[in-house]
């Protein structure tokens, strides 16, 4: 599985050979250079808060990309039928085959920023039954996956909670999101220390930064993909 972290949590996600379909997560406002990409085929959108959803960035993907399908919940997809944009609406437990590989929707709530204030409807993807990419939430999927996209950084999100997180889902591997927030040249503890604990516990963390591709692909998957 090749995982480009475009920024924060948009990431480009390409899952075994070139066949299979390429997927960008949450278009958002902490980054731009995914208006340049083409060849999406997948637009998977967590929640409506505007660093995961962008809706000038996303006019511009489609744009580029005219035949790719925006998969979003109903929260979501209320923004884009304002805007006119056709989409696909995913319920909890609801899953769908894009190109052979399974996208799978949970209910994920948002994780608390300040009593209501904040509060979306979010939601978790499963893609490929591997990557686990769990919006604004500390959502624990109801089965083992191989990599998880562990936020690190926001209002709602403390270090030692990640961590918890993170060791409470025990994937093989983890890697860093919902870092668009933070100085590039100050990450500092938002990476070191998950590194650091999630190492002692026999899960392997990569430090993906902005711009940066890493293929996760070892023996543990279950595939080898």
């Amino acid at each position: 599985m090749l995982i480009k972290k475009i920024g924060h949590c948009c990431l480009l996600i390409r899952s075994g050979s070139g066949d299979n379909p390429l997927i960008l997560t949450d278009p958002g406002s902490f980054s731009v250079a995914q208006n340049k990409l083409r060849g999406i085929d997948v637009i998977l959108i967590t929640h409506e808060h505007e660093d995961h959803l962008h809706i000038k960035s996303l006019q511009e993907i489609l744009k580029n990309n005219p035949h790719a399908e925006v998969i979003a919940n109903e929260g979501v997809g209320k923004k884009l039928d304002e805007v006119h944009i056709p989409h696909r609406r995913m319920r909890d437990r609801d899953t769908v085959e894009i190109k052979h590989v399974s996208i799978e929707a949970y209910d994920a709530k948002h994780e608390e920023i300040f009593e209501e204030i904040g509060q979306v409807q979010n939601t978790a993807f499963l893609i490929a039954g591997k990557l686990l990419i769990p919006g604004d939430s500390f959502f624990k999927p109801p089965t083992f996956v191989d990599i998880l996209a562990l936020p690190v950084a926001g209002p709602w999100c403390k270090i030692s909670d990640a961590i918890r997180y993170a060791l409470e889902v025990h994937p093989a591997i983890a890697f860093p999101i919902h870092d668009g927030m933070l100085q590039r040249n100050r990450v500092g503890a938002a990476f070191r220390i998950p590194e650091q604990v999630l190492k002692k516990n026999d899960i392997n963390f990569v430090t993906l930064e902005e711009g940066q591709e890493h293929d996760f692909l070892f023996a543990g998957f279950k595939d080898g993909k």
